[in-house]
């Protein structure tokens, strides 16, 4: 068994009770490669922010999961390295079973997610209350989940959204002991969010998303104040990408993504994690598209795969600075 804090990692109570006070948001950052990682801590550093690295059960079978814990140990050193050694979450995204929560608390993962939301109400709290009884005794921190999200992302997949309901919140949160809750106020998984008939069109026929339940997020604020709320699904899908990726030959129909303003505003209430996966995939391929289109003779990876990492990085800048408001609090 390798622990975290051999890692040099930390789990998430102080950051999240620190970004709660400060009324800002932790990004938390899915990654499955080098440039990837070496985006998320460039701009982490550049910005002085802390960080969640987040692995989903798609990234543990694609990149290997001791690949994984020793990629997120040289994070840690490579923030040294550039000059500020920022606070560094191993997080698992959507675990699925105990088995694999278990794997990745022993694995070195210094915090995990149970998704237990696809079953009833007492079986989430059975089976998310398992996985915090073992967690906790190694100093691991456990993220549930309570309602549903729509959208695709990896293996997790809905058609359709359920809200949380508040009423159920301090129940859940008291009977299984989870550290932060996940929630289902309007967020959803992918770069395809939403139906064109539940979005309206603006003046350039952009569509425009429903609006996020900020009604739904105050009232689980009030039943459970100070408590550590985590947005899934919370990628803007810059239009930027979308149109670069169109323009060099990429098909994405009906792209759209939460509003940044939402995210904001949301990010200054009791939400302390916010999770952006589709926006780096989106900035990774469009930049890879236009170096293959504008140089259609480069074979040497690293000629794409770096402005790739570059584009992120400068997205994942603007996300803490105007976004998360977590620069500056690592």
């Amino acid at each position: 068994m390798t622990s975290y804090k051999e890692l040099g990692l930390v789990n998430t109570r102080d950051m999240f009770a620190k970004a709660v006070k400060g009324g800002y948001a932790i990004p938390a950052y899915n990654f499955n490669n080098m440039e990837q990682l070496q985006a998320i801590i460039q701009a982490c550093v550049a910005t002085k922010s802390p960080v969640i690295l987040q692995v989903s059960k798609g990234a543990r079978d694609y990149a290997n999961i001791n690949l994984l814990r020793n990629m997120a140990r040289g994070a840690g050193e490579y923030a040294a390295e550039l000059g500020c050694a920022i606070p560094i979450v191993l997080h698992l995204d959507h675990g699925d079973s105990f088995e694999t929560c278990k794997d990745c608390i022993d694995n070195g993962f210094s915090s995990v997610m149970i998704d237990g939301s696809h079953f009833s109400f007492e079986e989430n709290i059975a089976l998310t209350k398992k996985v915090v009884e073992y967690a906790h005794a190694h100093d691991v921190t456990v993220e549930g989940e309570l309602g549903v999200l729509a959208g695709i992302e990896d293996e997790v997949s809905s058609a359709v959204s359920h809200y949380t309901k508040p009423e159920e919140v301090v129940e859940f949160v008291s009977r299984t002991g989870v550290d932060s809750l996940a929630i289902s106020i309007g967020t959803s998984h992918g770069a395809n969010k939403f139906e064109p008939s539940q979005c309206t069109r603006n003046a350039d026929g952009v569509l425009i998303p429903p609006p996020l339940r900020f009604d739904i997020l105050e009232e689980i604020e009030k039943q459970l104040p100070g408590f550590p709320i985590v947005l899934h699904g919370s990628s803007s899908v810059p239009m930027e990408y979308v149109n670069m990726i169109l323009a060099y030959g990429g098909t994405l129909k009906d792209s759209v993504g939460i509003p940044e303003e939402q995210l904001r505003k949301a990010a200054k209430s009791a939400v302390c994690k916010i999770n952006i996966d589709s926006d780096g995939r989106l900035a990774m391929t469009a930049m890879i598209r236009k170096v293959l289109a504008d140089k259609p003779g480069e074979f040497d990876p690293r000629k794409y795969l770096g402005p790739a990492r570059d584009e992120l990085k400068k997205m994942y800048m603007h996300k803490n600075i105007n976004v998360l408001g977590s620069a500056n609090n690592a």
